[in-house]
Parts: structure tokens; sequence; C-alpha cells
């Protein structure tokens, strides 16, 4: 289903973001030696961003203090990715957003291992801000970089969905990683020590994005030909496409932020003991690589508008299935295959913002859908530890009547709003306009 596409899907018109008149990638690069330097310094970034959260909840509780500390200093590293968009600005005005990229790792890299050193003898209040601070690098370190995927290898569609498969393999590798790297750091050297490693692979991943081949900024320095952050939000509600793709991600968001939390109530409602319960929520981030692994072997075909309404409801399927399987081994299967539809949902919304985002606020657009996709999360993880109260079937339950909902609007309202006839609603790419 999310394959076999035929090719006459794909609109001539939509060969990247800038449209036909954008430049191809740098001059004598390949798409093999870009990524042979952008996926170390994706992965070592998203370890970093993955892991410090854990860290910081674990250094919190080694220095002695309660759960309420623990929960507000490690909300000071997330909450921030809410200003990722006024931040992201930068990229689409500079000549060279590498540096602004290598930036952002070098201060969240300075911040959070000065916040680290600091936990045990300064005010919370300072470790907090300094916290916030890393925070505020954290969006450059995901959808920032992400961004400049197109400026790095061209407007080629095949191209681009072959590297945006390698793009979500990072997201993968580097959630998983990141979480278990530091949990080896801190039971062999203490919490302080995996920090302050994952403060030194983001000094590296900031070096390896220095090594990147120079993209092209539009806009070059003129920051008047750059959209605020505002008035980018509302380019995005007033595209047709790219509204669909925002209101997807965030149901999506909030669907699948259930599955960890009903792991632990379906493991006791079924009498399994608490490791069958991590064990689950285990086999939802193996799935989730699987899927960034496939995505490699065998990029997504067709139109990402399609797409995404596709599998917004083969993710709500999977739900279903974890919602519904009667044993231990039918609900390994539910997650597994919940985790790679959504790693395939996933790179369909990579596409669409690539495809569908005017050119001179891309990065805006990248980190907009992020930065929402991140709040939803969190929304949908306190929503299902309420309806959990009730059993795991109600917050499941819950996550599949959203995601089923959520697929089923796109796909009638992209039939009403797109027809045949007319099969760009928004018109052509910003570049022909």
């Amino acid at each position: 289903m999310t394959h076999a596409a035929p090719a006459t899907d794909i609109p001539p018109a939509h060969t990247g973001g800038r449209g036909a008149e954008e430049a191809p990638g740098p001059p004598g690069q390949t798409l093999r030696a870009v990524l042979l330097r952008y996926v170390p310094a994706a992965v070592l970034a998203r370890t970093s961003d993955a892991g410090a959260v854990i860290g910081v909840v674990l250094l919190v509780t080694q220095a002695g203090g309660g759960g309420l500390r623990a929960g507000t200093l490690a909300a000071c590293l997330t909450a921030p990715h809410l200003l990722g968009p006024f931040v992201a600005r930068s990229l689409d005005v500079v000549a060279d957003g590498r540096r602004v990229i290598a930036g952002a790792c070098a201060g969240y890299a300075v911040l959070l291992a000065v916040a680290t050193l600091l936990v045990p003898v300064a005010p919370v209040a300072l470790v907090a801000a300094l916290l916030v601070g890393a925070g505020t690098c954290g969006p450059l370190l995901t959808g920032g970089i992400s961004s400049q995927l197109v400026s790095l290898i061209g407007a080629d569609r095949a191209t681009q969905r072959r590297a945006q498969g390698w793009d979500v393999a990072t997201y993968g590798i580097g959630g998983s990683l990141g979480p278990a790297l530091v949990a080896a750091c801190a039971a062999v050297a203490g919490p302080t020590t995996a920090l302050l490693v994952l403060a030194g692979s983001t000094l590296t991943a900031g070096a390896l994005v220095l090594a990147l081949p120079p993209g092209r900024s539009v806009s070059g320095e003129d920051r008047s030909a750059v959209p605020s952050p505002v008035a980018t939000l509302r380019t995005i509600w007033g595209s047709v496409r790219l509204r669909r793709t925002l209101l997807l991600t965030v149901a999506i968001a909030l669907s699948v932020a259930a599955l960890p939390v009903s792991a632990v109530r379906s493991a006791a409602d079924l009498d399994l003991t608490a490791p069958s319960a991590a064990m689950l929520a285990t086999c939802y981030g193996l799935g989730n690589l699987a899927g960034s692994l496939l995505l490699i072997v065998r990029p997504l075909r067709g139109v990402p508008d399609v797409l995404t309404g596709r599998l917004a409801l083969a993710v709500a399927t999977g739900l279903l299935a974890a919602l519904t399987a009667p044993t231990l081994g039918l609900l390994v299967a539910a997650y597994l295959g919940t985790g790679l539809l959504n790693a395939l949902f996933f790179a369909s919304t990579l596409a669409a913002r690539t495809e569908y985002a005017p050119a001179a606020t891309r990065s805006q657009v990248f980190i907009w859908v992020a930065a929402l996709k991140i709040t939803a999360g969190s929304a949908g993880t306190a929503l299902a530890g309420t309806l959990s109260d009730h059993g795991y079937h109600a917050a499941v339950g819950a996550a599949v009547a959203l995601a089923a909902t959520a697929g089923v609007a796109a796909t009638l309202h992209r039939r009403r709003t797109d027809p045949a006839s007319h099969p760009d609603p928004d018109g052509p790419p910003p570049a022909q306009r």
C-alpha cells in the first residue's frame, strides 16, 4: 500500500519545494558522499536530544531531588521546542545554514555540560535557565538538520525520497541509542558522565555538520524576504496540503503517545510481569527503527498528500491490533507493526514538508510541524495516563478513534478539494509563481 503507488501519481511540477528552477545539489557531490557525512552528524545530534531528558532525571534523582524537581528540569529541555520556529528563521536567511546548526550544537553541548556539573551545587533556577537555553537549541538538532537536506541533495524527487529514508533512520537510531547510552553510562560511571558524553557527542555532531557541503539559501541575508514565524504559521494553515500534513502529524503524535502508557496497563490486565511492559515499549521502538531501515532499501513512492492520509489509517490499524491482541505474542507483533507504520508515516510527512513548503520558509515549516508534534506527543501521554485509569482499552481506544478519524477526514477532504482536474489546490510551486 505504501510503496506501490504508480509513477503517474507524481505531478511533474513537484520535483521539490523550490520548483523546477531550483539548482541541483552541490556540484560533484553524490548522494552517498553527502550521506556519509550527514548521517553520522544527525545520529549523534539526535542521540543527544533523545537521551538528555532521561539523563537529567537520573542526575537530579541521584542528587537527592524529588520527582517534581526532576520532572521540571527535564521539561526545561523539552518545552523550549515550541520556540523552535522562532529560532529556525535564521536558517532561512543565512547564506550557510551549516554555521547556524553547528553553533546550535556547540551551544547545546556547553549549556548541557555546565548545567550537569552545577546540579549538585547551584540553585535550581540557574540550572533550569541553562537547560532552557540548551532546549532552545534542540529544534535545530532535529528538524533544523532535516530542513537542510534539499539544499544538500538537490530537487530530484527520487533522490530526496532516498535521503529522507536515511533521515528517518537517524531519528530511529538516535531515539533508541540515546536512552540506551545514558542507561549504560549511568550504570557504569554515573549520570553525570552520561550527560557529559552526550554533550561531547553534540559537539562532534556540530563539527560533522561543518564538514557537509554548503547548501544554498534562497534569500541570502535579505531578512525582509523571509516571513516571520507567525506569518509562516499562517502560510501553513492557508496551504491545503500543508494544513492537512500538520493536522495529521498532530493527530498521529497524540495517538501513538498512548502506547508507552498503555503497555504498562495492558501487561497488568493480562497478568504479565513488569519487564513485559518494558519489552512492549521497546518493541515499538524496534518497529520504528525497522521501518526506517525499510525506507532506506525501498523509499516511499507517490504523492505525499495521498501517502499521509493512507499511512495515518495504517497506524490506526496497528493501534487497533494493540487494543484487541489477546496474548503477549500478538501484543509484541502489534507494537512492532505500529512502530514500523509510524516510521513510514513520518517519512511521508517529511516528503510533504519538503515538496509543499515555500522555499523561503522551508526551515520554519519543518520546525513548526516538529514543535507542534512534540507538544501533541506530550499532551497525548498525559491524556493516555488519565484514560488508563479506566483500563488500557480506554487509552488505546481513544488513540485508534483519533488516528482513524484523522486519516478518513484527510482522505475525504483531499478528494473533495483536490480533484483530478486540479491536481494542486495550492497552485504551482512557489518558485514558479
